[in-house]
């Protein structure tokens, strides 16, 4: 999706034969993670995900093009702020009767620190090191640290498609985030005061 909508949105980075081959293979390390039986699911989660997958897309797009000159912080600050505003109708008609317990509490602390602003700031920084595309590939890696925490928390079974999955998901996404080495070697005698 990265590659189709970056260029839209004027991002001109360059994804070469190795970087594609790299996310496909990502791709299918993924397909092998989670499984390829699509009869557990209907349509509609499905185009769910589809949605999902071009606003992750179009985000670091949006954020490359029209944003990279804003501090993350206030960036990220009123991303969530509009976020919780359009929540905030569906959160106020499913709100718990009672208090939620203190491991509940801890549990939605560590989400909003950690896995929101924290995890928001790093992926800022790394947009605006590698670009929009490449950035993406770390959508990648969520698949494989959700089997992990499958098996370790939940006792799920390790298969041998996850363990394939894995191997192409490292190998994709190395070969995905791999800048040109033409690039580079331009860059560097560019550096080169004369």
């Amino acid at each position: 999706m990265g590659v189709v909508i970056a260029p839209i949105f004027g991002n001109r980075e360059r994804i070469g034969p190795i970087n594609l081959a790299g996310l496909l293979l990502g791709i299918g390390g993924v397909a092998a993670i989670v499984g390829f039986d699509l009869r557990s699911t209907g349509w509609l989660p499905l185009a769910e995900m589809a949605v999902v997958a071009i606003c992750y897309a179009v985000g670091p797009a949006i954020l490359s093009r029209y944003l990279s000159g804003l501090p993350s912080v206030g960036v990220i600050a009123a991303s969530l702020a509009i976020c919780a505003v359009a929540y905030a109708p569906v959160a106020a008609l499913q709100w718990p009767h009672t208090v939620p317990t203190a491991g509940v509490l801890a549990s939605v602390g560590v989400l909003s620190l950690v896995c929101t602003a924290l995890a928001f700031l790093i992926f800022f920084a790394l947009i605006a090191e590698i670009g929009p595309v490449r950035a993406t590939v770390i959508t990648y890696i969520n698949p494989a640290v959700a089997a992990v925490a499958g098996i370790l928390v939940l006792h799920e079974r390790f298969t041998a498609g996850m363990g394939i999955g894995f191997v192409l998901v490292l190998i994709g996404s190395t070969l995905a985030t791999r800048r040109a080495r033409v690039s580079q070697a331009r860059a560097s005698i560019a550096a080169v005061p004369r």
